[in-house]
């Protein structure tokens, strides 16, 4: 590793550290030997935190972003306030201004703080519409991100945001990093409430199912993801924050499945035979949407290890824990 890589005692943030990946990200960059300060509005909700310490802290706030960032070198941004479909297509106004006021306080106070190195965690959601209007969408590269149609709101947000990361680079000298998610799945993230995506609702939903019953799926079934297990994404992120790569980097897997073939594989995961009812009036997103790898391997000279039947096997066994432990608290 060089000498400004993430490990030997390296002082980390991370924000957003009480959600799914950030908690999984904090265990990671701390069991590589980094001093991690963790940040959130929230404590954890699963399991403790690995962070050195955690500080329960408003990013929308200036002056709380100042104290997060103080006395450390690098920082791992990943603070939103974000959901899955259902959220962010109901959520619009409140999603822009959190964010808005987020990213916009942690990179001045990241520059006024003297931050060696920051990460930026976009989003697929900042591709084209006009790119994904077809369940057997060809894979999105970095540079079609432009001429700019992202998601409304979500991805308009995140869009902004990968630009003022690159004015804070050449304006500031601040090292700024960002990269682009593509459906991270794993244990340890929101599987109800509305918050949840698409893997974790649909291993709870089959979970909850008895043997021969019917589960309900949004929209027809044949829209179309990629999905990139959360271990493989921690890796990700410390491998981009260690090179000397300061574009958007997309971040996933670039298997294509429908919305049907990941229900039909958690069922079998389960043991479960289930009909399927379809509801086209609920959200539903782009129709297809698919990862180019081709840059994040040239750059990292690494790509996701993790299939999609190992990932979703983890992550169905521990929904179906986290829901067993919930019926007994009940009774």
């Amino acid at each position: 590793m060089n000498e400004s890589g993430s490990g030997n005692g390296t002082r980390v943030l991370v924000t957003g550290a009480g959600g799914f990946i950030g908690h999984h990200l904090t265990a990671y960059l701390a069991a590589r030997g980094c001093w991690v300060r963790a940040v959130d509005i929230k404590a954890p909700e699963y399991e403790p935190t690995a962070a050195h310490e955690f500080e329960f802290l408003d990013l929308r706030r200036r002056a709380d972003c100042l104290q997060a960032t103080r006395n450390v070198d690098q920082v791992y941004n990943l603070a939103a306030n974000m959901g899955g479909i259902g959220f962010i297509e109901a959520n619009k106004a409140v999603i822009m201004h959190d964010n808005t006021l987020i990213n916009i306080n942690m990179l001045e106070a990241a520059r006024l703080n003297g931050i060696k190195k920051y990460l930026y965690t976009s989003s697929a959601c900042v591709y084209p519409g006009y790119l994904q209007k077809s369940a057997e969408v060809s894979p999105l590269k970095e540079s079609d991100a432009y001429p700019a149609d992202p998601e409304d709101g979500y991805g308009w947000e995140k869009l902004f945001t990968e630009r003022q990361c690159r004015h804070y680079r050449e304006d500031y000298g601040l090292s700024t990093y960002v990269v682009r998610f593509h459906n991270i799945f794993g244990p340890l993230g929101t599987y109800d409430g509305g918050r949840e995506k698409s893997p974790a609702a649909i291993c709870r939903k089959v979970a909850r199912a008895s043997n021969g019953s019917e589960i309900e799926i949004w929209g027809d079934g044949k829209q179309t993801r990629s999905y990139c297990y959360v271990s493989d994404c921690v890796d990700g992120i410390v491998r981009l924050m260690d090179s000397d790569f300061h574009e958007p980097l997309n971040l996933g897997q670039d298997r294509l499945v429908t919305i049907d073939d990941l229900v039909d594989m958690v069922s079998t995961i389960a043991g479960k035979r289930l009909r399927k009812r379809y509801d086209p009036t609920k959200p539903q997103g782009v129709r297809g949407r698919n990862a180019d790898l081709t840059l994040m391997k040239k750059t990292l000279g690494w790509e996701p290890r993790v299939s999609l039947e190992e990932g979703l096997e983890n992550t169905y066994r521990w929904i179906e824990r986290q829901l067993e432990q919930s019926r007994r608290l009940r009774a």
